[in-house]
């Protein structure tokens, strides 16, 4: 018998995320009230219904909220696709790792039971017991939860190896083709005063005399805040015609092109867009810049070496599925 360490330093991490995932979902799984059963067979080991919905629990949840009707049902039966899958392949991966004879010493487990008791419950054992009981869960239930993870995690570092190393060409040609990944997003601060071209009256002449009158007002001097508070007729007026920062496609596109071209401190002339006019103060800028490839090259470097690993263990978790016998209810 071997006893598997070696990756237990590099893994402890990666499932400290994960370890109350158990106390997290059964709460949710109580909710789904579901008749179980077996949802698939791997290699013999059963995969039940309820499984699958503590595992999609929490993901269904949030798409409750935001879904109804058929569109609900379609996007819950694809995340529960998602959590037999995921489950399928956890379940190989265990079966690789018993296969291979590795072992994990107790002890691992106990620490990582102890490190989630001081991280998530101040150290306080009795808590983190009644949180259990509450989720209907024994420590020992939880413990192979545990012991379950630090499998999956150890034999993914131990099967998924890379070259640590993307080369120069590869991280050249990642940021001429992803420049956007780069750039940051491009925002203005905004002023803006809107006089209607449309009064009761009719009389667009009359408004436009108004703008006009507005306009010169600014450019002898008076502050935009406070002309805005008295002549602007939009949804801005009370708080001086400002509207923050705006990115982009924030405002029609006329408007946008005049905003996003003025210099910072310039009041622009009247802008004459759908029967209204505008008149428009660009307070500041921020963003619109692009990082160079000397500054981009660390993260691209690290991007391309996690894509490259998950290429890698895709093609692992496919080898061990293809020699597996698989059947799905």
């Amino acid at each position: 018998m071997r006893t598997f360490v070696r990756p237990f330093t590099a893994v402890s991490l990666a499932v400290c995320a994960f370890a109350l995932l158990p106390i997290c979902c059964a709460a949710f799984a109580q909710e789904a009230q579901v008749v179980d059963g077996m949802a698939a067979i791997v290699n013999g080991d059963v995969i039940t219904f309820s499984q699958v919905r503590q595992l999609s629990a929490p993901r269904e949840k949030l798409l409750r909220s935001q879904f109804t009707g058929q569109e609900l049902e379609n996007k819950l039966q694809e995340v529960r696709k998602l959590a037999l899958k995921d489950l399928i392949d956890r379940r190989l991966i265990i079966q690789a790792f018993k296969k291979e004879s590795y072992q994990i010493p107790d002890h691992i487990v106990d620490q990582r039971v102890h490190d989630i008791i001081r991280e998530n419950f101040g150290g306080d054992r009795n808590t983190f017991i009644k949180t259990l009981e509450a989720q209907s869960y024994s420590l020992g239930e939880f413990k192979e939860k545990e012991l379950e993870r630090i499998m999956v995690q150890a034999m993914r570092s131990h099967n998924v190896k890379t070259n640590m190393i993307a080369s120069p060409t590869k991280i050249e040609d990642y940021y001429r083709k992803h420049r956007d990944e780069f750039t940051s997003k491009e925002e203005i601060k905004l002023r803006m005063i809107m006089v209607s071209g449309q009064k009761d009256t009719g009389n667009a002449q009359a408004q436009k005399a108004l703008a006009e009158e507005v306009l010169g007002k600014l450019a002898s001097g008076g502050e935009f805040e406070q002309v805005a508070q008295i002549y602007s007729e939009d949804s801005t007026k009370d708080n001086g015609g400002d509207w923050g920062w705006i990115g982009r496609n924030t405002l029609a596109a006329p408007l946008e092109k005049f905003a996003f071209n003025m210099p910072v401190g310039r009041i622009s002339s009247i802008i004459d867009y759908a029967g209204n006019y505008y008149i428009i103060k660009v307070e500041d800028k921020r963003g619109g810049t692009t990082k160079s490839l000397a500054e981009a090259r660390a993260d691209i470097e690290k991007k391309l070496i996690q894509d490259e690993a998950q290429q890698i263990q895709e093609r692992w978790v496919a080898g061990l599925r293809k020699k597996a016998y698989i059947r799905t209810f």
